[in-house]
């Protein structure tokens, strides 16, 4: 069955463009539906209608109807609402901006060039996108309300960031309401001393007593008065504990008993729960409840194969009808969830009541997704279910599609997965595969650890079955000739057997001719190089990989500077800058080679303002370039010193050099780079020295840079970086010097104007 006759069946809806990277979930796009008999939230919905404030935080515990008061408000506002419930799953920019990506296009179309990036398997997504959007709040025909409900759920700083990066370029009129658990993770101070943020907490929330008596009434019981005012007293107004009273009215009249069962104190939920109303249905209904608590979200289909039963559908929809917690996704009544305060209880008792059997219910979800075409889902299951089998196998087949859809979190929390159960010399295809992800997102301790794992996998296994079509032996072939650890002969054995190893028309065939080409050209030998480069370029373009041809076109462009014919480099260097600007991989840190040879050449032609732009961009991407990538990270700052010292930068040269010097340190066996390097130390050594500037920082520096920006403390930054917020605000000082400027806001506008930063600040920076 294919995705997308799988998808039909299940009622899930397509997404605004065939080519997006993984599934959209519409109950999270659409208003949540609402019950007859809600009791209107009139006083609170006039002053939503009539705040002026950008940001709304709507901020309470469970069960104070949060979603119901910007349901109630969604339904009677004059403006357009985008509306998008976050669920754990949320917590990967790539993810969180494509839902919201898809939220915003509903309302009003969005840029076109937003969703071809968000089709374009970019690894980039986040980066490129979150700009973007940040636009299109800015620029919006006519004002609208961008609602981002169970905030809570976001723990992954770059999504609380990228929240805040939009919130701070809202268009005069438009809002973002946020409804949270606990206090949204934006500079609610500062905001709230600008006069910009409405804040509706627990207080503004709770029931006064004709609500409170509405609420009782419209679940039918009727109450006199002196009753409901004491009942909504002891529950202090909090609306779920009224209605879980009124339900223990009801079952209390069915016995002819009277008083008031239920106090309301939150600690009692729990015994409530079980003694006023799950202990009133029939054991199956609560065998079905508890057990399907293991579930995120659930329908007929699903819950038949996790109980082995049938009828689960039409049980799902008498429980919805009877007000029992039970949540309808969609008006079709197919998805429902349980009740959050419902399905944490249900979910404790049966890890309590039977903890074998949840890992089996478990493992038969993971089943199901994946049987109906939802691959990442069963990843999901598959681990909660500890079947370590099943998810090794679907994360080798997804590694690669979620890495370049940009879903890094996603991805990490898999590898995180297989790391901390200690699996990794087990499953050696996965530890390759990782090891692979770490090397690329410039993390060389975890790629070697990862890598060494593989290595030991791979002697206890005879072959696993092949992942992607490529055999494991190939895999450690690639992981060897990207990590060069035993120096550039080796590299251009490993790379030979893995073009041997990686099939014609395999996605990755592109990537190990490209590395095979390098291999020869550091092994000195520029002419077979530029052979193998030819026919992986023809390869590249035919598999549509951009990112591989620039970097191809980079490659060949250095062997002809070298053999003295500019004319064929600035060929060269111009067909892969339109494909870079085509493909949107301006960001990518393997351009940063193209750059670099890209300034190159127009300081031969005296464009020495193209050349700046081409080597401010370059400059910013070499931080990314560490030694998990010694060689290419080697090659760019080289052809950077060369532009540099073409432009008597000497200051710039020498920085780079003592990189370069660090990178060989740690890998000695780059084939002609050392050489290439002491020749141009012994050229500097003859240059009169200049001044520092701009162009002199650090790649620690440059890693700084883009934190800048952002409201967070030096304390923070340094938290994010793993480094002191001494050494933070040494590296700053350090840029304002090379800056020749004295504050941060001084060094951010000239990082600007310098081409060195890209994104939107979330708002002004804070003082350190």
């Amino acid at each position: 069955m294919t995705r997308r006759q799988s998808a039909a069946r299940l009622q899930v809806p397509e997404p605004i463009s065939p080519g997006l990277p993984f599934a959209i979930l519409e109950s999270k796009l659409t208003l949540p539906f609402a019950r007859g008999g809600t009791v209107p939230r009139a006083a609170l919905v006039r002053r939503l209608e009539n705040a002026a404030t950008p940001l709304i935080a709507v901020v309470a515990p469970p069960g104070y109807g949060k979603t119901t008061l910007l349901v109630q408000w969604a339904a009677q506002a004059q403006r357009p609402f985008a509306w998008l419930s976050l669920d754990q799953h949320d917590n990967d920019p790539a993810v969180l901006l494509t839902y919201i990506a898809v939220a915003l296009h509903r309302v009003e179309p969005v840029d076109p060039e937003i969703l071809r990036m968000l089709t374009s398997q970019s690894m980039l997504v986040p980066q490129a996108v979150l700009p973007r959007l940040a636009a299109v709040l800015a620029t919006r025909a006519r004002p609208l309300t961008l609602v981002l409900d169970n905030l809570e759920l976001l723990h992954n700083r770059h999504c609380t960031d990228a929240v805040g990066v939009l919130a701070a370029h809202l268009r005069s009129g438009s809002q973002l309401a946020l409804a949270s658990r606990s206090e949204p993770p934006l500079p609610v101070e500062l905001l709230r001393a600008q006069g910009r943020v409405l804040e509706i907490g627990a207080t503004e929330l709770a029931m006064d007593q004709r609500e409170g008596r509405a609420l009782l009434e419209g679940v039918g019981v009727h109450l006199p008065g002196a009753e409901a005012a004491k009942l909504i007293r002891r529950t202090e107004g909090w609306p779920v504990g009224l209605y879980l009273a009124a339900l223990a009215f009801q079952a209390e009249a069915t016995q002819g008993n009277t008083g008031t069962p239920f106090g309301g104190d939150d600690r009692l939920v729990a015994d409530y729960l079980w003694s006023e109303l799950l202990s009133r249905l029939p054991p199956s209904t609560v065998s079905f409840l508890t057990r399907t608590a293991v579930l995120d979200r659930i329908c007929g289909p699903l819950c038949d194969t996790v109980l082995h039963t049938t009828g689960s559908a039409q049980l799902l929809d008498s429980l919805e009808r009877a007000n029992l917690l039970v949540v309808a996704l969609d008006r079709h009544r197919e998805w429902y969830r349980y009740h959050r305060l419902l399905r944490d209880l249900l979910r404790a008792e049966v890890e309590r009541r039977e903890p074998k059997l949840v890992r089996e219910l478990t493992r038969r979800a993971a089943q199901w997704y994946e049987d109906n075409g939802l691959p990442e889902a069963a990843v999901e299951y598959a681990m909660g279910a500890g079947d370590a089998d099943r998810a090794a196998r679907l994360v080798a087949q997804l590694t690669l599609p979620v890495y370049y859809s940009g879903r890094l979190a996603t991805l990490r929390r898999w590898l995180d997965w297989f790391d901390s159960n200690r699996l990794l010399d087990r499953y050696p295809a996965v530890a390759a595969l990782g090891a692979c992800v770490h090397a690329l997102a410039g993390q060389p301790v975890a790629a070697e650890r990862w890598a060494d794992a593989a290595e030991r996998g791979s002697l206890q296994l005879q072959e696993n079955a092949p992942v992607l079509g490529i055999p494991l032996r190939g895999w450690l072939a690639l992981l060897r000739t990207v990590l060069c650890r035993d120096g550039v002969a080796q590299m251009r054995t490993d790379a030979e057997a893995a073009v041997a190893l990686v099939p014609v028309g395999n996605p990755l065939r592109p990537t190990v001719l490209l590395l095979l080409g390098i291999s020869q050209l550091l092994a000195g030998d520029p002419d077979s190089a530029d052979r193998v480069l030819v026919g992986a370029l023809e390869v590249a373009e035919d598999a549509g990989a951009p990112d591989t041809a620039a970097l191809i076109l980079a490659e060949r462009s250095i062997v002809a500077i070298g053999r003295e014919q500019w004319a064929e480099a600035e060929a060269l260097v111009e067909r892969g800058r339109a494909i870079t600007e085509a493909a949107q991989l301006a960001d990518y840190a393997t351009t940063a080679l193209l750059f670099a040879v890209a300034a190159r050449v127009a300081i031969r032609n005296g464009a020495l303002r193209q050349a700046r732009q081409d080597l401010a961009r370059a400059r910013r991407l070499r931080s990314q370039l560490i030694y998990s990538l010694s060689f290419l990270a080697a090659q760019t700052r080289l052809e950077l010193v060369r532009a540099h010292l073409a432009l008597a930068e000497t200051a710039s040269a020498r920085t780079l050099l003592r990189e370069v010097g660090d990178l060989v340190r740690r890998r000695p066996q780059l084939g002609v780079l050392p050489e290439q390097a002491a020749q141009l130390r012994e050229r500097l050594d003859r240059v009169r020295a200049d001044a520092p500037g701009a162009a002199s920082l650090t790649a620690a520096e440059l890693r700084l840079l883009p934190l800048l920006p952002t409201h967070h403390s030096f304390r923070g930054i340094g938290e994010q970086l793993h480094v002191s917020a001494h050494t933070v605000k040494s590296q700053a000082r350090s840029i304002y010097r090379k800056f020749g400027v004295s504050s941060r806001g001084q060094a951010i506008r000239r990082a600007e104007d310098l081409g060195l930063l890209r994104l939107p600040a979330a708002s002004g920076p804070t003082s350190s």
